[in-house]
């Protein structure tokens, strides 16, 4: 940190850091943050999952329980456990329980196909893994376990964890989706694997220790394994305390919709929950009416989310509209806020939301704008509690650039990874001068507020122009009938590249590609007009409900080609 505080005084114009105020961000483990919990609030409820609650204690003892058993499976220090599970219960139960023993954490996401599974298991070298007994998931894990080297698959019963009405409905109607799984030496049942009653073996552990293998999403090449110690994961939630500003009085209750594979919700929905001693109420996926039912039974108080989730409440018809009024921490993160769908939320909802940014290999926030204080729109606010932002020149890295000139954003802080997993060349090229390369290009304003202008790989090149798609897709959300816009590179015979837009309009409203072309008119120069404006009923989305530009330009490449 030290070396961080020298930078941001050395380079004054060009680097913004939040305020000082308390003392530095102590390295912890990450099982500190749930021992504490349980030995200050053991009581209280920890998770609430479809109506089903388990306390702090209970908790603790099933993590106590499931960490002896991945020990008598023979996991030690440094063994990569997978965990390829949806929102539940027995997420958090292995999250901790692996680190207990000193293991390591694969998050993965349970709708990858066999080609993406196989990739991450082999390069992530994990022997175990975590699933529950739905077919969709468990079946293809289970193919490929011979060829990628797992020893074991650790089988959880959906149906276990539910209510008793909801899973006796299940076990009637869901009979089809249980995977029927096989006696041999390979699956480990997880009522088996708790059966040990015996406290695990203790392991030494250093808060530096890698924790967590969290892979990329593979924009660009294969997904890298950003590594994440305890003490990165451990900080960042550390930093979130200190961002929302206190400690709170009474227990919250976050509502978590968003997958706890993916790291903002770890961060955020889990890590921060635990450490604030708050309630987890968990979802298995985003399903509007479920949603909506959830946010009436548990009238929660802090929410994380993705910009179309914000936008489909929005679009919600007056009648479905929830009561958000005990509602004290809305955060969006994940990719761009659209201005109007902040302001809109704000005005219907009287919550106030705000932006965040951060990505994988910072566990994940860097910066985010205040929930009480200043907002700026369009901005993703401020650098985040102890740390530093700078803004770097994009054709030479190792010039810091003053406030108002566009470039690479750069960080540095105790958030930051370790780098990635058995990739020295991208190690190489990720951080410069020490702080990690976002690929991102911004700017920092006077008051040292980060505004995003757009991804580096997503620069559109147009007859030797720089064009940025978020300032075309801003320009698109400011039209009425727009709901979602994504615009995207395409190639050009003249000019190289032009930017080509998909839009999706709010149901029952018009416009066509004329009058929203006359739109943009106003409001871009000539080079950055869209050569065209495709319309479309919807647009793909990533799994946590972000617009994918990849998947629209995989479209478009295969479009071309035939």
């Amino acid at each position: 940190m030290q070396k961080a505080a020298d930078m941001m005084r050395d380079n004054a114009p060009a680097a913004a850091a939040a305020p000082e105020a308390m003392p530095p961000i102590a390295p912890r483990l990450l099982t500190d943050l749930l021992d504490k919990a349980v030995a200050q609030h053991g009581g209280r409820p920890a998770i609430d999952f479809l109506g089903r609650r388990w306390t702090y204690r209970e908790l603790g003892e099933l993590v106590r329980r499931a960490a002896r058993g991945l020990q008598d499976l023979g996991v030690k220090p440094g063994t990569r456990v997978g965990l390829c599970l949806p929102n539940t219960p027995y997420f958090v139960i292995f999250y901790f329980a692996v680190l207990r023993v000193g293991g390591v954490v694969v998050n993965f996401n349970p709708l990858y196909v066999e080609r993406e599974l196989k990739h991450q298991i082999v390069d992530s070298g994990t022997t175990i893994m975590i699933v529950p007994d739905l077919e969709m998931i468990h079946s293809k894990v289970a193919r490929i376990a011979e060829e990628t080297g797992l020893a074991n698959i650790v089988v959880c019963p959906f149906g276990a964890v539910l209510p008793p009405m909801k899973r006796a409905a299940f076990a009637l109607f869901k009979r089809r989706d249980i995977a029927r799984i096989p006696r041999d030496s390979r699956h480990v049942r997880f009522a088996d694997l708790i059966a040990d009653h015996a406290d695990p073996e203790p392991v030494a552990q250093s808060p530096h220790d890698l924790a967590v293998l969290q892979y990329t999403g593979g924009t660009t090449g294969q997904p890298k394994g950003a590594r994440l110690s305890h003490a990165n994961l451990a900080a960042n939630s550390a930093q979130m305390i200190r961002h929302v500003g206190h400690l709170p009085d009474r227990q919250e209750r976050t509502l978590g919709v968003l997958p706890l594979f993916h790291v903002f919700a770890l961060t955020t929905v889990l890590d921060y929950s635990v450490d604030t001693a708050a309630e987890m109420v968990l979802l298995p996926r985003f399903e509007m009416k479920q949603f909506l039912a959830t946010i009436r039974r548990t009238r929660p108080t802090q929410f994380f989310g993705v910009p179309t989730i914000y936008a489909a409440m929005d679009a919600l018809p007056d009648g479905k509209a929830p009561n958000l009024s005990t509602m004290k921490t809305c955060i969006s993160g994940g990719a761009p806020l659209p201005f109007e769908v902040r302001d809109q939320f704000e005005r219907r909802y009287g919550c106030r939301l705000v932006e965040g940014y951060g990505l994988s290999e910072a566990s994940p926030i860097i910066a985010c704008n205040p929930c009480e204080g200043v907002v700026k729109n369009n901005s993703c606010g401020p650098a985040f509690p102890e740390t530093v932002l700078e803004i770097r020149d994009l054709d030479d890295p190792h010039r810091v650039l003053g406030r108002g000139e566009r470039g690479e954003v750069c960080a540095r802080g105790p958030q930051v990874m370790q780098g990635y997993w058995n990739r020295p060349d991208d190690n190489e090229t990720v951080f410069v001068d020490g702080a990690l390369r976002t690929g991102d290009v911004g700017y920092l304003d006077e008051d040292g507020y980060l505004f995003l202008v757009d991804r580096i790989k997503d620069l559109i090149l147009c007859g030797g122009y720089n064009v940025y798609p978020r300032i075309i897709e801003d320009a698109l959300y400011e039209h009425p009938a727009v709901a979602e816009a994504v615009v995207i590179g395409v190639p050009d015979a003249y000019r190289g590249q032009s930017p080509k837009a998909f839009v999706a309009l709010h149901a029952g409203m018009h416009a066509d590609e004329d009058e929203l072309c006359a739109f943009l008119q106003e409001r871009l120069s000539k080079i950055e007009m869209p050569s065209s404006i495709e319309l479309r009923d919807s647009l793909p989305k990533t799994m946590i409900g972000k617009l994918s530009k990849k998947a629209l330009a995989d479209e478009e490449a295969a479009r071309r080609a035939a």
